[in-house]
């Protein structure tokens, strides 16, 4: 009878031990594709953004401050604005805008 009832605990145990495996993985799962693969998705967009850029682009960056490009390095953007000239990290720039 001891045997038995030992058993039956070692198989409890297994069944737990599977089942606590397999909610991880759903859960791993439903975090990967609710949010590291959007984000990863959006990384990519940006990216090629950035590298689409060119001289006379109009764009939008984070802040809200919109003008045309009239310089662009590796990192930095020079912008014509209403009243003047902003030289703006090129990460910050978010969206082109459709003339």
């Amino acid at each position: 009878m001891t045997a038995y009832a030992q058993t039956a605990t070692g198989q409890e145990a297994t069944q737990q031990i599977i089942s606590l495996v397999v909610i991880l993985v759903v859960f791993f799962a439903v975090f990967y594709f609710l949010l590291i693969r959007p984000q990863r998705r959006r990384q990519r967009e940006h990216l090629a953004l950035l590298s689409s850029l060119k001289r006379g682009d109009r764009v939008i960056t984070a802040g809200g401050i919109i003008g045309t490009i009239e310089d662009i390095d590796e990192n930095e953007v020079v912008l014509a604005v209403e009243e003047g000239k902003l030289r703006v990290s090129k990460t910050s720039i978010v969206e082109k805008v459709k003339k």
